[in-house]
């Protein structure tokens, strides 16, 4: 995605899309920064799903919308890993889950890899998140928690912490119930003979050598520092020393996480910095409308989503309705990859360039021109299941009959796009496919459109198709148009839902449609 501003000619215009919004209220909260840092942060127990994605993705666009408002301003954006996290549980979508039993409460960087691929089960997350952020040339420092402890670059805030231990107590404490504040700590000491994170008291504290003591299970007295990665912080001190740490300005986060950078805002002001302006963002759901999860792995997953369509139809669905909760299923991404195609068209024809458009922030100011014919995703996705296509190259024989000037070599989008859809037909749709048998009279509706169809000269357009399919249904008494329609999906398609069958129709060809229609009726009830 590179950054080419597209002709704005009212800037009023900037304050109604949301990223700007954001970026206003950053220059109001700090207006005499000259650089702004954004974080965004990843907890890599389970495989990075759409949700770690999505965080990053809409951080982003809002440092880039702050770019535009205010371009003397330089913008960074932190992408952590929380790597040091000792392993509670074993997330269900992994391999050699056994393996992984035997390292539970380590921290993340110090278990194998049960991919076998990398040097720990941390890195091997740690590539997968960057993988997918290179992907979008998301422009990103990325920070190992494991590194960032063991190196020293907390231990100025970890001892102020320890400084302040009474003060972030007082903070930490009242969210706890009764038992859970008897043996609470900040600090998480590491093993140094089994090396987890270990969750116990602590009995003393030294300021003056910057340690922490606790008892082991043989009831012996362990003395740590709590600084070079001997200790790691309870998640929400860690949220907040980090902010104090990096300087944070902006992040995003979940609902769900409300209440905890409520506290983590008071442990950053606690050590000397101010916290964060904070954006909370909704849930992604799954089929269940469940919220989806790494270590469950429900949901879509990026590389599944990448699979059956382009990266852009991601991206808007990520951008669109941040405060509403979505379902995120596979039945979502035609409509999310059609709506991209729309919001290009309609960027491209307007004059005056909106940057209020969700294409101009997909894309930085840098939309491309993309023209599919008139050809969207859902009208292939027919097309495959009307031919049962098993490669795009079938497609490809309607797509040249319809567009004799438009080739795999002059439209690189079309081409992608019917390659999306021969597999997600042969996923989703295929194996779901049900001919419904027209009763009496719907089978004198389709003979009737079979009729029609015949007396049609080749040069017709797909209005003129459209508006004879309109006229049949009335004229068989459909007083819903839908249910007319419905019968023609249901019958020739063996779906539910379907296309507007006029540009289905001259796509697919009058002659192969007039055969589907023989095929429905000889199923007649």
């Amino acid at each position: 995605m590179s950054s080419t501003l597209g002709k704005i000619t009212n800037l009023n215009l900037i304050m109604t899309s949301w990223p700007f919004q954001e970026a206003e209220k950053i220059l109001q909260e700090f207006p005499n920064k000259k650089e702004i840092i954004f974080e965004t942060g990843y907890g890599p127990s389970g495989l990075p799903h759409i949700g770690t994605f999505g965080e990053v993705f809409r951080t982003t666009v809002v440092a880039n919308a702050l770019k535009k408002i205010a371009p003397n301003i330089k913008t960074k954006i932190i992408a952590v890993s929380d790597d040091m996290d000792g392993l509670r549980k074993i997330p269900d979508n992994v391999p050699n889950r056994e393996m992984l039993r035997e390292h539970l409460n380590k921290p993340l960087t110090m278990i194998p890899d049960p991919f076998g691929t990398h040097e720990s089960y941390g890195h091997h997350m740690n590539s997968l998140l960057c993988k997918f952020l290179d992907l979008f040339e998301f422009e990103y420092e990325f920070r190992s928690a494991t590194e960032c402890y063991k190196s020293g670059i907390y231990d100025e805030k970890l001892l102020l912490l320890l400084e302040n231990y009474d003060k972030v107590m007082d903070v930490m404490l009242p969210s706890f119930r009764e038992e859970r504040q008897q043996t609470y700590s900040p600090f998480l000491p590491i093993c140094p003979k089994t090396f987890q994170v270990l969750q116990v008291p602590v009995i003393e504290r030294s300021i003056d050598k910057g340690t922490i003591t606790y008892e082991d299970t043989n009831g012996e007295k362990v003395e740590v520092p709590v600084t070079k990665g001997r200790c790691k912080l309870q998640w929400k001190p860690d949220w907040g020393m980090r902010w104090a740490a990096f300087g944070v300005n902006y992040e995003a986060h979940g609902k769900d996480l409300t209440p905890s950078a409520i506290l983590s805002s008071q442990i950053c002001k606690i050590l000397g910095e101010k916290p964060p302006l904070l954006f909370c963002y909704e849930f992604f759901l799954d089929k269940e409308g469940k919220k989806i999860s790494k270590s469950k792995g429900n949901g879509i997953s990026i590389e599944e989503w990448l699979t059956y369509a382009p990266t852009e139809s991601l991206a808007l669905y990520i951008f669109q309705s941040p405060k509403k909760a979505k379902r995120l299923y596979f039945d979502v991404i035609p409509k999310s990859t059609d709506e991209y195609l729309e919001f290009i068209k309609r960027y491209n024809e307007s004059e005056e360039k909106d940057v209020n458009s969700p294409v101009w922030h997909i894309h930085q100011g840098s939309v491309p021109q993309i023209e599919t014919s008139g050809i969207n995703f859902s009208l292939l996705l027919n097309l495959a299941a009307a031919c049962n296509a098993e490669n795009k190259e079938i497609l490809w024989g309607f797509i040249s009959t319809y567009a004799p000037d438009v080739t795999p070599e002059n439209n690189k989008m079309l081409d992608r796009l019917s390659d999306f859809a021969v597999r997600y037909y042969h996923d989703f749709i295929k194996p779901t496919k049900s001919y419904k048998a027209p009763n009496e009279g719907e089978k004198e509706a389709l003979l009737d459109l079979k009729n029609t169809l015949h007396s049609l000269p080749i040069t017709t357009t797909a209005e003129e198709i459209q508006s004879q399919v309109f006229s049949i249904g009335k004229t068989h008494n459909y007083s819903n148009l839908r249910d007319w329609f419905q019968l023609l999906y249901e019958t020739l398609l063996g779906q539910e839902t379907g296309p507007r069958m006029g540009s289905f129709i001259k796509l697919y060809g009058i002659d192969n449609t007039i055969s589907l229609i023989d095929s429905a009726i000889k199923r007649t009830l």
